[in-house]
């Protein structure tokens, strides 16, 4: 891969799922819609590239912690790139094209009272903050902002309106958590942190620095070295919270940055587990 793709040899990239999430999801429930103050009753999941091809446990953990929460949700019917890897390259037209497959389709769920919410952070931030900038003009761009919501963001907003459940089972203990950058510039505060420091015997350590690894900046052959030489205080910062015995949860919002940070503790890593928190969140719940 180094040779033909300039993907860095000693780069520990993310698996391939042999099933994507999509044709794995069990049939949704079905519950009462129950509207907040601060949250639709009801959710569709956007389900994005990697949680379908790399990782699906985290639409399913995201679909448990919907139906323990007695939330309805569907997938959306259809969906394409969200378009972040093409603009973080320039490419423009590429982002346009990708546009013009999503926005209709997901207006569709804006215009019917849907949340939409994606597990991966940069697909949240595409809709919420880069096409409405680029396209101010666009009213589907607008509708679908304002109906996008950051998982954690929509849970945190469900317990103010009194709807989200807190009847946890069993305590995480230490979590190192990273808030990733594209987390950070949704001017959400630290939702995710929120969120798990509601589960009872948990202790959060946040640390808000960008891990380096940049989307496929990281990956690169001629950036690689450089990718692990930003993350370096990251990477000591997430070590940094591991208890004297026993193993602690690193944890990020990033899927990719998760990787990457565990990639850079080396021997720091070894009593850590890597656990996204929505799997953390579901693990709380003994769900």
């Amino acid at each position: 891969m180094q040779g033909v793709l300039g993907v860095h040899k000693e780069r520990e990239l993310p698996p391939y799922a042999p099933r994507k999430f999509r044709s794995t999801a069990e049939p949704a429930r079905k519950f009462e819609i129950r509207d907040g103050n601060n949250t639709p009753g009801k959710v569709a999941i956007f389900a994005t590239c990697y949680a379908n091809y790399n990782e699906p446990v985290m639409g399913h953990d995201l679909v448990a912690l919907l139906e323990h929460n007695e939330i309805p949700w569907v997938l959306v019917e259809e969906e394409v790139c969200c378009g972040m890897p093409k603009f973080e390259l320039g490419d423009l037209e590429g982002v346009a094209k990708l546009k013009e497959r999503n926005l209709p389709v997901l207006t569709r769920y804006a215009k019917e009272g849907y949340a939409i919410l994606a597990p991966v952070p940069s697909c949240t931030l595409m809709f919420k903050q880069e096409l409405p900038l680029m396209y101010p003009e666009d009213p589907d761009a607008a509708l679908v902002r304002d109906a996008m919501f950051d998982p954690f963001e929509y849970f945190v907003l469900r317990k103010r309106d009194g709807l989200l459940k807190t009847d946890f089972k069993n305590a995480l203990g230490k979590v190192s958590y990273h808030i990733p950058c594209h987390s950070r510039v949704q001017n959400m505060g630290q939702k995710t942190r929120e969120a798990l420091e509601m589960v009872p015997g948990t202790e959060v350590t946040v640390v808000e620095r960008c891990s380096g690894h940049d989307g496929t900046w990281g990956v690169k052959t001629e950036y690689f070295d450089n990718s692990m030489k930003i993350g370096r205080p990251v990477f000591r910062q997430m070590a940094a919270a591991k208890p004297s015995s026993g193993s602690y949860f690193v944890s990020s919002d990033c899927p990719i940055a998760a990787r990457h940070i565990m990639q850079g503790m080396g021997d720091e890593a070894k009593d850590a587990i890597k656990a996204h928190p929505l799997t953390l969140l579901r693990q709380a719940y003994g769900i």
